[in-house]
């Protein structure tokens, strides 16, 4: 009884199976070291790839990309082109009364534009993309951080296919030559994210404080899960590398606002206190239910979106794989989700600071496909199934990528007309300087001051029904940045002074013709001549899955356009 009751020596193939680790537990580290590589073989891939494949795609976008939001124009294009320029638009958060926004933020860009004008001098538009480029660079260098640092923790595969998702998934194309606060936080989301995977906590907290205070500061919320653990893990050096920054970088942005406000304020205190202390009155600007970012979501990453709120579905199978670090990184999507779907005033930029957390957690779903059908107890067998589920990762990879190109064919197809139809402009500075482009409701298209060459005096609004307040030129006789203007205000009333009364000094008109039963300004024939005319993709009247998405042969059958116009003022 007591010879039955020992534990038999296991047989040879039961050795082998026991000896390798279950799917659970394997991680790149478990991989046997190649005997021709070594230990040099084993890192995964290294910094060429995803630079020059993130490098190609980012200059695409700095080229392409559409203004998705004219915050990003008047809050930013403008005043950047005031900086540099001495003209743009300016708006109440600007104002000194109420200074909100960040001019730390934009001297950032100031740095690379302000070379850039002294280059392009007679060709803003340059200046512009130059700034685009810039951005675009940030991107690069992050996101390519990320990547090697999930190739070298997880390995190539899941890597790569995080990369191609970073590449060519609609959001993060548009996102990240995007010129507002959210992308330089996604910047920083990825790089924080790269930083805590090397296993550089305090670097980690460092750059996490960087992307709220510089960037975003809000966004703090979707960096705590990273900034709390690595607390944890190495409480003095992340505590002391994340309040060094942040003490500096206050100190910075309070004496750039004081510069340029001329009275001690702080933009980010502003801010917190406008939005949450003082009750902030962002529903003034538009509400939205709380399925919108889901619906933004799958628009924007289509089956990526759906992949990555299924992580946590994914955990407990690959529980030792994945937790706790790469569930760290990723967890933000579901904190940052659940808070910002909260707010009534929702907009598409909000989601940017998790875009790269995205494509990260769907890699890892993706990766993970047949560890749902492995035999724990014999996880060396490739069953039918396993090979399926194997087969179906590039199928289900390539599925995202090509209805990725589609959502970003479509939208740049679709509405990129309004950035080129002011470059026409530069082809009739023959009227000589002092002219006047009038815009109507297409005010919230405008694509900046960059496109605007120097014979054109001036922008002006024209009246066609909105009631909200609008931008003005910065006033420089009242003080230029440090002005307080008495027709602004902060509860989007709009000032009697706002709107041009005397049309016919307009010299160009901006007008989107739709095929609506009211009539346009333009369609005066005796008074305006057409100069360019674009296509410009009718939301309203195109059915929501062609308008969103390129489907070859029935996009442009599909779809309803209209046209965007440059008019000109015919001589009397």
């Amino acid at each position: 009884m007591a010879l039955s009751a020992r534990q038999r020596r296991p047989l040879p193939s039961e050795a082998s199976s026991s000896s390798s680790p279950s799917p659970a537990s394997y991680t790149k580290l478990d991989k046997p070291k190649r005997s021709d590589g070594g230990e040099e073989a084993d890192k995964g891939l290294t910094w060429a790839l995803p630079l020059f494949a993130l490098g190609v795609l980012r200059y695409m976008s700095a080229t392409s990309n559409i203004i998705h939001d004219c915050d990003e124009v008047f809050n930013y294009w403008e005043p950047l082109h005031f900086l540099l320029f001495k003209s743009g638009f300016q708006t109440w958060e600007y104002s000194s009364q109420f200074a909100l926004r960040s001019y730390l933020y934009l001297l950032l860009h100031k740095v690379v534009g302000e070379p850039a004008s002294w280059l392009f001098s007679e060709e803003k538009v340059r200046v512009f993309y130059a700034v685009r480029i810039f951005l675009g660079l940030l991107s690069v260098i992050t996101e390519a951080a990320l990547v090697v640092a999930l190739s070298r923790k997880y390995g190539k595969r899941l890597a790569s296919y995080a990369l191609a998702m970073l590449c060519l998934t609609s959001g993060c194309f548009f996102a990240s030559t995007s010129f507002l606060p959210s992308s330089f936080s996604m910047y920083a989301m990825s790089l924080s994210s790269a930083l805590f995977l090397f296993e550089k906590p305090a670097m980690a907290v460092a750059v996490a404080a960087i992307g709220v205070i510089l960037g975003w500061p809000f966004s703090v919320l979707a960096f705590l899960p990273i900034t709390i653990y690595s607390l944890i893990r190495k409480f003095k050096q992340s505590f002391l590398a994340g309040a060094i920054t942040s003490i500096v970088l206050l100190a910075l942005s309070l004496l750039v606002d004081c510069t340029y406000y001329r009275r001690w304020t702080s933009s980010a205190l502003n801010l917190l206190l406008y939005n949450v202390l003082g009750g902030g009155e962002s529903h003034l600007y538009g509400t939205e239910g709380p399925l919108y970012y889901l619906k933004n979501g799958f628009n924007n990453f289509n089956f990526c979106f759906i992949l990555a709120l299924l992580f946590v579905g994914v955990l407990p199978i690959a529980r030792k794989k994945y937790a706790p670090d790469l569930f760290l990184v990723v967890s933000p999507i579901y904190i940052w989700l659940a808070f910002m779907s909260l707010q009534p005033h929702k907009e598409e930029r909000f989601l940017y600071p998790i875009y790269p957390l995205i494509c990260v957690a769907a890699a890892a779903v993706i990766e993970s496909f047949p560890d749902f059908f492995r035999d724990k107890y014999n996880p060396n067998h490739n069953s039918l199934l396993i090979s399926i589920a194997q087969t179906l990762r590039p199928l289900v990879l390539g599925l995202i990528l090509c209805v990725s190109h589609a959502r970003t064919f479509s939208l740049i197809h679709g509405y990129s007309a309004p950035l080129e139809i002011y470059k026409h402009l530069d082809y009739h500075d023959h009227l000589g300087t002092g002219s006047v482009v009038c815009v109507g409701s297409e005010w919230h298209r405008f694509p900046s001051s960059f496109f605007i060459p120097d014979h054109v005096g001036q922008v002006r609004w024209i009246d066609d029904g909105f009631s909200g307040l609008l931008p003005f030129p910065f006033n420089s006789t009242l003080g230029g940045t440090s002005a307080a203007p008495p027709y602004f205000n902060n509860k989007n009333k709009a000032s009697d002074e706002q709107y041009l009364q005397d049309l016919e000094k307009c010299t160009f008109l901006v007008e989107l013709h739709l095929q609506r039963p009211y009539p346009y300004r333009g369609s005066d024939l005796s008074t305006w001549e057409v100069v360019a005319a674009l296509p410009y993709l009718d939301r309203e009247l195109s059915p929501p899955m062609y308008r969103s998405f390129f489907i070859p042969y029935l996009w442009q059958g599909k779809n309803v356009f209209g046209i965007y116009k440059l008019l000109k003022r015919i001589p009397k």
